[in-house]
């Protein structure tokens, strides 16, 4: 069947000099500075990524891009994160981080509340807090980096579900953990466009949403699990490790059941390649590390404060503005997602 474009988005915006960049991803690179690299006037210092969890290879790209931001901004980039996505385990690294007194934190959360008094001790003592693919709430951040238009990805995921189906077969949504803000907002949208558009999608209902917490054992499991429901034609996974492990599952089973949703190009290419994920969407990972570096660079030089209205420049990405977020705070949006379907595959599961 042939892709329908759901998402408008050139390849030049995709393809930025930060995507392109090669970095290490993964280890934790200790701060040399005396003092843990607190903030100063003329910004720099040490800036920490905390990930949802380090084993996470879209987390690793994320933070390809922050540290690619930080080396040239004169800043030193700090990898950190859980073995497995809790948020006990961040409010841990985080008063670690406070004890280090790095100059900023930049956290894709696991809970967006339950790390809100670590993260307020963090800007008590000086630190500036961003977060970024999962937000934490208003009063745990000074900003947050928003990856695309949550009501696009939400009610386009539906449609590409729709489409794929002929509108005839029920669906299911893989997402990550039940406290992902991210995922959760997406989840809502997608709700949102089944319940407005009811007439429409009166054959393709959502049969059911699971959680694979971000791991790729239980997202396994839990793909397995709704296989055993016959009127599931259609998994949705909005999460990179739900999209590689119900891939796994679909192509190993021979199912019929479709799949769509997030993922690493570099990792789907071979289920887009033999029909398992006719087409699924994702912006660039990288990017969203190199704009929160840029970000974190802004707020701790003084440039901005994460108010309505302020704008900075983000190295290769331009100029950004900050903007009103939905819930509440404020957010930089990075732009639209991109389409990855059998005609563009063989070309960007080389990039990430």
């Amino acid at each position: 069947m042939k892709a329908k474009k759901l998402f408008a988005l050139g390849i030049a915006a995709v393809m930025s000099v930060s995507m392109l960049a090669a970095c290490g991803g993964g280890d934790s690179k200790p701060a040399d500075t005396a003092d843990g690299g607190n903030s100063s006037a003329s910004g720099g210092g040490v800036y920490a990524f905390v990930a949802k969890d380090v084993q996470n290879p879209y987390m690793q790209k994320v933070y390809e891009g922050f540290e690619n931001a930080c080396s040239a901004i004169g800043a030193e980039a700090l990898y950190k994160g859980p073995e497995a996505a809790t948020p006990e385990k961040q409010i841990e690294i985080i008063n670690q981080l406070i004890a280090q007194g790095v100059a900023g934190i930049a956290i894709a959360a696991n809970d967006a509340d339950a790390l809100q008094p670590a993260l307020t001790e963090a800007m008590d003592a000086g630190i500036k807090v961003i977060s970024l693919d999962s937000a934490v709430n208003p009063a745990s951040r000074q900003v947050h980096i928003e990856q695309a238009d949550p009501e696009k990805i939400g009610r386009g995921l539906i449609q590409a579900a729709y489409d794929m189906v002929g509108g005839e077969g029920g669906i299911a949504i893989l997402s990550a953990t039940a406290q992902a803000t991210n995922q959760n907002l997406w989840i809502s949208w997608m709700q949102k466009e089944l319940e407005e558009n009811a007439e429409k999608y009166a054959n393709t209902p959502l049969v059911k949403i699971a959680y694979g917490d971000d791991d790729p054992t239980k997202s396994t499991s839990e793909t397995q699990a709704l296989l055993t429901d016959p009127s599931i034609k259609v998994i949705i996974a909005p999460t990179t490790v739900g999209m590689l492990a119900a891939g796994k599952v679909l192509q190993d089973k021979q199912s019929d059941v479709i799949l769509t949703g997030l993922g690493l190009p570099s990792e789907m290419a071979p289920f887009i390649e033999d029909g398992t994920c006719p087409w699924m969407y994702l912006w660039n990972p990288v990017d969203i590390g190199y704009l929160a570096g840029y970000t974190m660079d802004a707020l701790v030089k003084g440039d901005i404060d994460g108010t309505t209205g302020q704008t900075f420049t983000a190295g290769d990405l331009g100029e950004k503005s900050i903007t009103d977020a939905a819930d509440g705070g404020t957010q930089v949006m990075l732009g639209d997602p991109f389409k990855f379907d059998p005609e563009n595959i063989a070309e960007w599961k080389e990039v990430y």
